[in-house]
């Protein structure tokens, strides 16, 4: 129940690009699967250089009403192409393979218009613009069909390479649109939280973080009642782990305490610690706390590292992460 369309478009007449194919490409693969390879969304995926169809205006406003048309749990549209602005008709466009002047392709107040009209049907619909200018999605000064207000409706999400006045730069090394690149990198894992979920919010995270106030400056739009995820990667921390949480950490302020038991590797205190003897359960439960510290869900109680916690026998803290996943966890939430 979750769909996606994806568009590519190297091939104009004039100004032609060069990553974009290949950004529409990687884009749907990714979303294809999940990182462990099961099913995520069925892709239609449309570019340029594809010999059997043609990004035209008339092709791509049909293939859209085909994506907001029925039921669905999450239908996603991806564009990598020109856009534009027309200052005349105060009018943001995606530019498509036959868009001239003043017909430059299909209006970002269109798209929108369809996108709300898709809710309660579509429950969450997102838009994802890799192009010049693409910000101006979402603005109450376009004005949709019919004489619409173009604001953003209920379940839709607008994430954009740049504001209403800014440019989408290409990355010719890598032959990707700089926005895309990174897009790419949030996909493939560096944006997921510590249950391996990547949502669009965690996305515009991960970009706006790296590039800079000099730099094209993503935006993000949304109205929406809960978070999604777009993808779902490996966890960080193994959901049983975060699930024995509670377990561990019966208040969220308890310090678990470790001993030498919990560590078998005593370095230059071995000898001195062989009259304590090594516990298997503890190890296994000293490893399990030990990956919850990796991702700065626990940390060692007046000790540097968590070795020096168990070998000085100390103990281990939730942070404040930590103690959200663990109150997730007590409500049965993970």
């Amino acid at each position: 129940m979750r769909k996606a369309l994806v568009i590519g478009i190297d091939d104009y007449e004039t100004m032609p690009l060069n990553g974009c194919v290949n950004d529409a490409t990687k884009i749907a693969s990714l979303l294809e699967t999940h990182g462990d390879g099961s099913p995520n969304f069925a892709v239609r995926r449309i570019t340029s250089n594809d010999d059997e169809d043609e990004v035209t205006t008339a092709a791509l406003t049909h293939s859209l009403e085909e994506l907001f048309s029925g039921e669905a749990d999450t239908a996603l549209f991806y564009f990598a192409g020109h856009g534009i602005i027309d200052p005349l008709a105060n009018q943001g466009f995606l530019v498509t393979v036959d868009g001239h002047k003043p017909n430059w392709g299909l209006s970002l107040s269109t798209i929108l218009t369809m996108a709300n009209r898709a809710h309660p049907r579509i429950k969450s619909s997102i838009i994802i613009l890799d192009s010049c200018h693409s910000g101006f999605a979402g603005e109450l000064q376009g004005l949709a069909q019919g004489g619409e207000i173009s604001a953003i409706g209920n379940g839709v999400t607008i994430l954009t390479a740049c504001d209403r006045a800014g440019t989408a730069a290409e990355d010719p090394a890598n032959c990707h649109g700089t926005f895309t690149s990174l897009l790419l990198d949030a996909l493939n894992g560096a944006a997921a939280d510590i249950r391996g979920r990547i949502s669009p919010a965690s996305i515009y995270s991960h970009i706006d973080q790296t590039l800079g106030v000099w730099d094209q400056r993503p935006i993000y739009k949304a109205n929406v009642r809960t978070f999604m995820s777009l993808r779902d990667v490996p966890p960080k921390v193994s959901l049983d782990v975060l699930r024995r949480l509670p377990i561990y950490f019966p208040n969220a302020n308890d310090v678990f305490a470790l001993d030498p038991s919990f560590e078998p590797d005593r370095g230059e205190f071995a000898q001195e610690l062989t009259h304590i003897p090594v516990n298997e359960d503890n190890v296994r439960i000293y490893k399990e706390l030990q990956q919850c510290s990796y991702n700065s869900l626990v940390r060692p109680l007046d000790q540097p590292h968590m070795w020096h916690a168990a070998v000085h026998a100390t103990g281990c803290r939730l942070t404040a992460t930590g103690a959200h996943y663990r109150k997730l966890a007590e409500m049965g939430r993970i």
